[in-house]
């Protein structure tokens, strides 16, 4: 018995000894910042730990792939900022310019600063969300109300577009405890954005419903250009309706949406269908 039991216990042993070094291994490419291969065989009584090491992988896979999309966040930015400056400046710096030349040079720096004056604006704002240091004042207020408002400020706007909103909403409102400037810049950026890049004489869908758990509210429009990104791509990056430069506004108005919503509890999603461009707002129910 004791040599049957000797050659057991140093058989399972030996077992113990390849498991550690399956999880040794895996632990060396992990450090490596090696992701493809991963455990798949029973490890014993180690399986417990190899499934921690399969989180861990898919939690370093998660953490590099947005450190890679802030990197290129942080590019594009310094890109657009290049472009904005260089643009009226390399017009400028020639020769032999007449003076109706510099007055539109001059006319299009004011532009360019301008924009770069909201971006940087913008910027801010995304960042104290980003960063916790942000203050909110929720009050009970009429979210229909806001929507109304909001639409009355971009009006002129619409109009230039010829735009027909039509509203879908209860006639009492809906009450909500909410902060009323956040949630007022949620609406106002999301018909700037409607009005920059809706096709001319359309109509805009804007609907708002209350469900037991949430507030809904779902802004429909027909996109002008043909839109080539991703609803992530739109939300996440410094991308324009068209992906052109020579529009006014930063570019991230609908991550400032995002930022909005979410610091108030609630989800913001883009849906893309063909030429269709739905933005759903929700907030929810305390």
């Amino acid at each position: 018995y004791s040599v049957l039991l000797f050659f057991y216990i140093r058989k399972k042993l030996k077992k113990v000894q390849k498991d550690y070094q399956v999880l040794l291994k895996e632990a060396h490419q992990l450090a490596d910042g090696r992701f493809d291969e991963e455990i798949i065989q029973d490890v014993g009584i180690f399986n417990a730990l190899g499934e921690e090491f399969k989180n861990v992988r898919t939690g370093f896979e998660k953490a590099v792939c947005e450190e890679m999309k802030s990197q290129n966040m942080k590019t594009e930015l310094i890109s657009k900022v290049s472009h904005d400056l260089k643009t009226p400046l390399t017009g400028m710096g020639q020769n032999n310019v007449s003076e109706q030349d510099k007055q539109v040079y001059l006319e299009n720096l004011q532009h360019y600063i301008d924009r770069l004056n909201n971006l940087i604006e913008d910027l801010f704002e995304v960042s104290k969300v980003n960063s916790g240091n942000i203050e909110l004042n929720p009050v009970e207020l009429n979210v229909v109300a806001l929507i109304q408002q909001a639409q009355a400020e971009t009006e002129d706007l619409l109009k230039q577009k010829n735009l027909t909103v039509i509203l879908d909403a209860p006639e009492n409102g809906i009450v909500q405890a909410l902060d009323g400037d956040k949630t007022y810049r949620i609406f106002e950026n999301l018909f700037t954005n409607i009005a920059k890049y809706t096709l001319p004489g359309t109509r805009v869908y804007v609907s708002a419903t209350a469900q037991p758990e949430y507030t809904e509210i779902v802004f429909k429009n027909i996109s002008e250009a043909q839109m080539n990104f991703t609803p992530e791509e739109i939300v996440e990056r410094f991308v324009r309706g068209d992906k052109s430069r020579h529009e006014s506004g930063s570019g991230i108005g609908l991550a400032i949406v995002k930022s909005f919503t979410e610091v108030q509890n609630g989800t913001f999603s883009i849906e893309i269908d063909g030429d269709l461009f739905k933005a759903v707002v929700r907030f929810k129910v305390n």
